[in-house]
């Protein structure tokens, strides 16, 4: 009867203790790093299957500075991680034995600084690995890859509507003298003035108000039948529309379709521009476009108090003054900390005159906003705010080489390329950009510390 129990008590001590249940076959040697031959800390587990302790693994590349493994010389792809798996098993087979490691790794001050460098590097090179976009992709699955492929689907109808429904740039009258304007376009003209035009609609049309007709009307005769405009205000915002109409001797842009066709090469700077720098944008509409752009971007991001919030946008940017000081404290206040902030807002207040590109605009200045505060985020966490005027200046020697490359071959380029990445930037880039904030997301998750 003692027999039984004595194997029972063996049964209960080898469940107790799984290393004893796996017998005599696992050990420390089992798992040791074969650059420090010591047990495995944090393992990680390189392309050719080789697994090193990971300050093993940095101290390897700080002193040699080669991608490469240090047992068989095979390159690394990428930017090696922890094997959790591994790393897992070892804690719970030999806790006390990774303890002691971990207390002598803190202690040592060259493994530390080696760590750390290890770990700014691999966060340089992770958005230029290979694999992460089919990492992401597998584990971005799911409602997030369907709402990408939404979005996207919803990209392209757009982009087909503009490119097939949409009249043609040269048929716009922004490129046709006002003098040979038909009825039809001085309605037209007359409408994009704001809702409250089409009141006077018909009575244009019965009079068959050409472009030659429309020179020479006078505030007067705007008035008096049969025109009968009675409103001073909607006859000061006409008058007015019709004297920049008289100055250019086309139609001034109002909208983003004629200022693209007007300026294409600075409509596609300017997007450009205001995505990877909207500070020297900005600069630069103050610089070199004053009165056609800034003055209507500042007056709309920035409004008077007292300007009437009923009345239509374009009507309101007709009459522009010089900011106060009081909108320029605004501007700059957002201009400094908050520069998407700005266009989120003007594309706002289009919302009527452009409805699905001002959403796609207001969330991809968003998702902007939120990368931007991920790269001063990783500055600040590197402790690399000195190096912040010399990435600055980088930045603006970068944009002001490009810009001046683009301008000397805008010539050569032909339009068809241009409008492509008009149309690229304007609806795919948000798609893209949501992309990345979720990829930022994602590595503060799993960033190994």
């Amino acid at each position: 009867m003692e027999e039984p129990q004595k194997n029972d008590a063996t049964t209960v001590g080898l469940e107790d203790d799984p290393l004893k249940s796996m017998g005599p076959q696992i050990s420390v040697s089992e798992f040791s790093c074969h650059c420090c031959y010591d047990i495995l800390v944090n393992p990680t587990t390189l392309n050719c299957g080789h697994s090193f302790c990971r300050h093993c693994l940095a101290l390897w590349w700080v002193s040699s500075k080669k991608t490469e493994c240090p047992e068989c010389r095979e390159k690394w792809e990428g930017f090696p991680k922890v094997n959790i798996l591994l790393r897992d098993a070892i804690e719970k087979l030999f806790p006390d034995a990774i303890r002691m490691r971990f207390e002598d790794i803190r202690q040592n001050n060259d493994i530390v600084q080696s760590l750390a460098a290890f770990q700014k590097y691999g966060n340089d090179q992770i958005p230029l690995t290979p694999n992460t976009g089919r990492v992401n992709q597998q584990r971005g699955g799911g409602f997030f890859s369907g709402v990408l492929t939404a979005l996207t689907g919803v990209a392209v109808v757009l982009l087909v509507y503009h490119w097939s429904s949409r009249e043609s740039e040269h048929d716009l009258l922004v490129h046709k003298a006002v003098a040979k304007w038909t009825a039809e376009e001085v309605v037209l003209w007359l409408e994009q003035l704001g809702p409250w035009a089409s009141l006077y609609r018909d009575r244009f049309l019965s009079e068959r108000v050409n472009g030659r007709l429309l020179l020479t009307l006078t505030e007067e005769e705007f008035s008096r039948a049969p025109y009968t405009i009675e409103n001073s205000s909607h006859r000061r915002a006409i008058l007015m529309e019709l004297e920049r109409v008289k100055a250019l001797g086309v139609k001034p842009p109002q909208n983003l379709w004629e200022y693209k066709a007007v300026n294409p090469g600075r409509s596609l700077f300017l997007l450009y521009a205001l995505k990877s720098s909207p500070r020297l944008g900005l600069l630069y509409l103050y610089l070199f476009d004053y009165t056609d752009t800034f003055l209507p971007f500042i007056h709309t991001i920035c409004p008077l108090q007292e300007d009437s919030s009923g009345e239509d946008i374009v009507t309101k940017l007709l009459d522009l003054r010089e900011p106060t000081w009081k909108q320029w404290r605004e501007f700059l206040v957002k201009y400094s900390f908050l520069p998407y902030q700005l266009i989120a807002e003007f594309a706002w207040d289009w919302l009527e005159v452009h409805y699905w590109t001002s959403r796609f605009l207001i969330v991809n200045a968003m998702l902007l906003s939120v990368l931007e505060l991920f790269s001063f985020w990783r500055i600040w966490s590197r402790s690399e705010l000195k190096t912040l005027p010399q990435r600055m200046w980088s930045h603006f020697w970068k944009m002001s080489t490009q810009g001046l490359f683009v301008a000397m071959f805008w010539p050569l380029i032909p339009q068809f390329v241009c409008n492509c990445l008009f149309y690229w930037a304007l609806y795919f880039n948000p798609i893209i950009n949501i992309d990345l904030v979720v990829k930022e997301v994602r590595r503060l998750e799993t960033q190994v510390l």
